[in-house]
């Protein structure tokens, strides 16, 4: 370098990784047996006995890659030397190299695609979930439904314009838990509307949480915006013992109800904003049964007309706290933020329609183990940090390989996070694991 004569630049880091902090991810997909659960489900079509790498660990490149914000399979071919993703990938992987961007393509894009394959995937975001709630049993669920856009930039087959999100787009629906964990995800066409297809989605969530499965949850709630105020969805709710609080349209017999909360007051408008609750019953002609809706009437300063919103609910709360319990659904929305920009769940562009459902199901994976991570085996210091955070001052944490005879040792950037917050990430990570079993002798 001509500034500096001192300095030079060589090219054979071959050693060296930017992603050192997926070691971590990879430390706790081992406690929890993620990806062993996952290769159980997955069948692998291959025939021959000359595969270079297992279906494991082809799985394993293709989650960890996207938690390092490599969104598809076009940076393989340099990651297939990355002595991190090598060791992340395990197998032969280890001293020659990871799958390559064709090999990663072929298990993505055919292997993935066939139809058991696709199932597969569908079911796994669930067993990955069950499988941390049975080390953390938790005594109560919360399930929010909500769709979102994946705009697309070419022929996507499905993708069509959508006038709500004013773009041309594919249309996933998701279903989160109170943890932020993606319990159930499905990519649909751009046009369906937005409960298309809900009672797919939902019905084996609620199964997996019913009293028979999981008898330690004693309080099961839902939440959904308008577009799931569905009769059938309020009766397979009310069926399955689960409250709900889901908001509805407005029309005229449910602005006659509070016809005397809209009128203002006598007197000068104050300079703050003025809220009334009430609750009534209301049974609509498609309704079972008359149900709780609860109003909500909003007077802001400056505004001619209030602000109203009506509540479904079966729930036997204040007005004020029902709104409140319903308002928290706004955390699904950041959970989809998080997964769009995150993990960038949005990169769907392959061609075929069942070719971009498995990279969505790919990135669902990939997010829930990121978030496993925030939620379970994050120490204090770093409890707050969002997911974009943790990749970019976590996972992008520099690590050089230095190989001895008997073991592999990771040397740290002394730069980077603290050896504390190391040590305390795989101290909560070694809390999860399972009991060694018990010897019997004979």
């Amino acid at each position: 370098m001509q500034f500096d004569r001192s300095v030079k630049l060589a090219f054979q880091g071959s050693s060296i990784s930017s992603d050192g902090g997926l070691l971590l991810h990879r430390e706790l997909d081992d406690a929890l047996n993620l990806t062993d659960i996952a290769a159980e489900l997955i069948a692998d079509p291959r025939t021959g006995r000359n595969g270079r790498h297992r279906l494991a660990g082809l799985l394993r490149q293709s989650l960890f890659s996207r938690l390092a914000g490599y969104e598809d399979v076009n940076d393989a071919d340099r990651l297939c030397r990355d002595p991190v993703m090598r060791q992340l990938v395990g197998g032969r992987a280890v001293k020659d190299r990871a799958g390559s961007a064709s090999a990663m393509g072929r298990f993505e894009t055919q292997m993935l695609t066939r139809p058991e394959n696709l199932a597969a995937l569908t079911e796994l975001p669930g067993r990955w979930i069950d499988a941390v709630h049975d080390r953390r049993p938790p005594k109560s669920i919360t399930l929010d439904m909500d769709s979102s856009e994946s705009p697309v930039h070419g022929d996507q087959e499905g993708s069509a314009w959508n006038g709500h999100f004013q773009s041309k787009c594919l249309h996933p629906l998701f279903v989160f838990n109170q943890f932020g964990d993606l319990e159930r995800c499905a990519l649909r066409p751009g046009n369906v509307h937005s409960a298309d297809g809900w009672e797919d989605e939902l019905r084996p969530v609620l199964a997996r949480y019913s009293a028979e499965v999981r008898p330690s949850i004693t309080r099961r709630r839902f939440r959904a915006d308008a577009a799931f105020a569905i009769p059938t969805l309020f009766d397979l709710l009310e069926a399955e013992g689960w409250d709900y609080a889901i908001r509805i349209k407005g029309n005229r017999k449910l602005h006659d109800q509070i016809a005397w909360l809209t009128r203002r007051r006598p007197g000068r408008p104050p300079n703050h904003v003025v809220r009334h609750y009430t609750s009534f019953h209301y049974r609509a002609k498609n309704w079972s049964r008359p149900r709780r809706v609860v109003a909500k009437v909003e007077f802001h300063p400056g505004e001619l007309f209030p602000r109203v919103g009506f509540i479904v609910t079966n729930r036997s709360l204040p007005n004020e706290r029902v709104l409140a319990f319903y308002n928290d659904r706004g955390t699904a929305e950041q959970h989809i933020k998080e997964g769009k920009h995150a993990i960038r769940w949005t990169r769907l562009s392959c061609t075929r329609f069942a070719a971009n459902a498995v990279r969505l199901h790919l990135h669902a994976l990939a997010y829930n183990l990121a978030n496993f991570l925030r939620t379970l085996a994050t120490p204090e210091a770093i409890e707050t940090w969002s997911l974009t955070s943790l990749r970019e001052r976590l996972i992008k944490t520099g690590a050089r390989l230095v190989r001895h005879a008997r073991y592999a040792a990771f040397q740290f950037a002394e730069a980077a996070l603290p050896r504390q917050v190391f040590v305390g990430i795989l101290a909560l990570i070694n809390g999860l694991r399972a009991p060694p079993a018990a010897t019997v002798f004979v």
